[in-house]
């Protein structure tokens, strides 16, 4: 049942994912959340930001900022990185996921999403059937309404932690 609200994969940082083995993997295209994904909530991108997309457009990448935020906020951003990017995205559906995958000349088999949140990221890339990578908040400073939601995420992150236990242990690591 929360099957639906389970990422891929999870890992500690946006910053420490192998991007370099997801384009060796056939990987073309990432979508991106902003805020507590890239940098702290409403922050502008600082030179690891800058440093990240540089990288990912040496490797041939194409990238997309997908936020739920308003222009000012996303294109602020945005200015500093210089990708493609789809404000007021309306995640979690998948409208907005497949947009960006037209913009970018991929489809769900090579593109990737990275985000922070179960509900609106994760939940609404599962539904456009991209492979998605759940990273942990950047900062615990964060909107009432997205607190609110954290304390349902623990539960889903619980029961898909076990899971990932038994699967790991049925698989011999």
């Amino acid at each position: 049942m929360l099957e639906k609200f389970y990422p891929r994969e999870y890992v500690d940082s946006t910053y420490s994912i192998d991007f370099d083995r997801f384009y060796r993997e056939g990987y073309r295209g990432i979508i991106f959340d902003i805020d507590n994904t890239l940098v702290p909530h409403g922050a502008p991108a600082d030179e690891r930001a800058c440093k990240l997309f540089r990288h990912l457009k040496e490797l041939g990448f194409s990238c997309m900022l997908l936020s739920n935020n308003k222009e000012p906020r996303v294109k602020m951003f945005n200015d500093a990185v210089g990708v493609s990017y789809i404000h007021k995205a309306g995640k979690p559906k998948p409208a907005g996921y497949r947009r960006a995958m037209e913009a970018m000349g991929t489809d769900a088999g090579n593109t990737l999403f990275v985000g922070d949140q179960i509900f609106t990221d994760v939940y609404g890339a599962n539904l456009a059937g991209i492979r998605t990578i759940l990273v942990k908040p950047i900062h615990p400073k964060e909107e009432i309404q997205i607190v609110l939601k954290r304390y349902l995420e623990k539960i889903v992150l619980h029961f898909y932690l076990r899971r990932q236990k038994k699967k790991n242990r049925s698989e011999g690591r």
